[in-house]
């Protein structure tokens, strides 16, 4: 299956800048990207169409991650991707540039949290999403029985046009 993700670039940017903004104890912030869906030939098309701010009370102190969310911003998200039924992506930054990675705090707590999202919402792929400062790498799970899927193609779409969520200007 190739999943392909694309997005408005004034809403990436929007994304990035909210990633960015400092918090009063967590070291990294989080949101939720909630997108509509679409299946032809065995490809996934996701379309994000929102972005779901996490609330500065909705983070909790730990020593262990750089960002712990609680169970009222998992429900807050998950509400807002619900009626009608929608796509939940997880989304946080590791800056830098390229192509980043997922830690093995990103994959294990992943592993647990979106299957949880196939529940509410059955009907829609959902994953996690890793932004660097131009590109990106996700996984999507689109059962709670199977292993993610990771995601082939990254669209932004605005001025300028670009890919794998880097800027290139067209000639």
């Amino acid at each position: 299956m190739k999943i392909t993700i694309k997005i408005m670039r004034a809403l990436l940017i929007a994304v990035r800048q909210d990633l960015a903004r400092p918090h009063a104890w967590a070291h990294e912030r989080v949101g939720f990207l909630i997108a509509t869906a679409a299946e032809q030939s065995g490809n996934l098309l996701v379309t994000v169409s929102d972005y779901h701010v996490v609330a500065d009370t909705d983070y909790e102190r730990s020593d262990a991650v750089g960002a712990q969310i609680g169970p009222d911003a998992m429900r807050k998200a998950t509400q807002a991707a619900y009626r009608p039924a929608r796509s939940l992506w997880h989304v946080h930054t590791h800056g830098g540039s390229g192509t980043p990675g997922f830690s093995g705090v990103d994959l294990r707590s992943a592993s647990e949290f979106v299957p949880g999202f196939l529940h509410p919402i059955p009907k829609m792929p959902h994953g996690l999403l890793v932004l660097s400062d131009d590109s990106a790498a996700g996984l999507c799970w689109t059962r709670t029985d199977s292993r993610p899927v990771s995601v082939s193609n990254f669209v932004s779409v605005g001025t300028p046009f670009s890919r794998d969520w880097g800027v290139y200007e067209l000639a």
